[in-house]
């Protein structure tokens, strides 16, 4: 076995490895009753491993099942697990699954909507979201302000901003009226607000951002606001072979059955979940919601 903790625990979906690595920092980690330390590294799958007290599994590869979500992230809701002020949180609608957790590959801001991608493996989230992967993002965005050739050519080239170099890799020009512009860009690294910076250092205002691809992963149409969708084992394998790491070989999902009827239905009984998630919460209000999460 003789691999990192971290790595083995994010495979395992206790998280990230960058998640993982403060925890172990922060003590709160421990193997065979002992606190460990960052860079400890696990010889076989005996140790009792602990989080924050709790024993936690640590399956052999072949025994995980590596699943990934696409989630339709609406405004409003925060890229978190839990939030002290009792608002929503992408991890509010998600399906609940047994011995492992959803993590979130990169984070949208509050204001930002569209695409949101999960997974159970920690490995393959911390893969997606590295910097030298260069995995392609691209957005929706309006934008209030003059909109010129010069400009577009800026960020097409590259502007400085605080934290370095920063460019569109494409950028077309969608329609627009008067003040308002309409672009379909793309990035590839996931920098905090780096679309909305770069928009504003040509002097304008981005008024609406909405993510519509990750990679080769569209934003579904038929994928109503807050409502998610299990990848199939094709479009998972296609993320783990855009990170170099080995193809799954067993899905969740029963993919002997994709009639027409079948997806139509499917589609519906998304729709259905968002509506019964958007009731509760009318009726209860956030404050109302977090006595249930203690009694988990």
């Amino acid at each position: 076995m003789s691999e990192k903790l971290q790595k083995i625990l994010a495979r395992a979906g206790h998280g990230s490895r960058r998640e993982l690595e403060s925890l172990i920092k922060s003590g709160r980690v421990s193997v065979n009753g002992q606190v460990a330390t960052l860079g400890v590294r696990l010889e076989d799958d005996t140790a009792v491993v602990r989080i924050d007290g709790h024993q936690v599994s640590i399956k052999a590869p072949e025994e995980v099942v590596c699943r990934v979500l696409a989630y339709y992230k609406p405004e409003g809701e925060l890229c978190t697990r839990h939030d002290p002020e009792g608002r929503r949180t992408v991890f509010d609608r998600l399906p609940k699954i047994n011995g492992a957790r959803w993590i979130s590959v990169g984070r949208l801001d509050a204001n930002t909507s569209g695409l949101l991608l999960f997974t159970t493996d920690g490995e393959l989230a911390n893969r997606l979201m590295h910097p030298s992967r260069q995995v392609e993002r691209e957005y929706l965005v309006r934008v209030f302000g003059e909109v010129n050739e010069q400009k577009v050519k800026n960020l097409a080239k590259g502007v400085q901003l605080e934290d370095g170099m920063a460019r569109f890799e494409d950028i077309v020009y969608a329609g627009g009226e008067g003040m308002n512009h309409t672009f379909y860009v793309v990035i590839n690294e996931g920098r905090n607000r780096e679309v909305r910076r770069l928009w504003e250092s040509q002097d304008t205002t981005v008024s609406r951002l909405k993510r519509v691809r990750y990679g080769d992963i569209f934003l579904e149409k038929k994928l109503p606001r807050g409502g998610w969708m299990e990848m199939n084992l094709k479009q998972v394998n296609y993320l783990r072979e855009l990170v170099e790491l080995a193809p799954e070989k067993t899905t969740v999902i029963d993919e002997r059955n994709t009639s027409r009827n079948r997806e139509r239905s499917r589609s519906q009984k998304i729709r259905r979940a968002v509506r019964r998630h958007e009731e509760r919460i009318t009726t209860t209000g956030p404050a109302k919601r977090k006595p249930k999460k203690a009694r988990k």
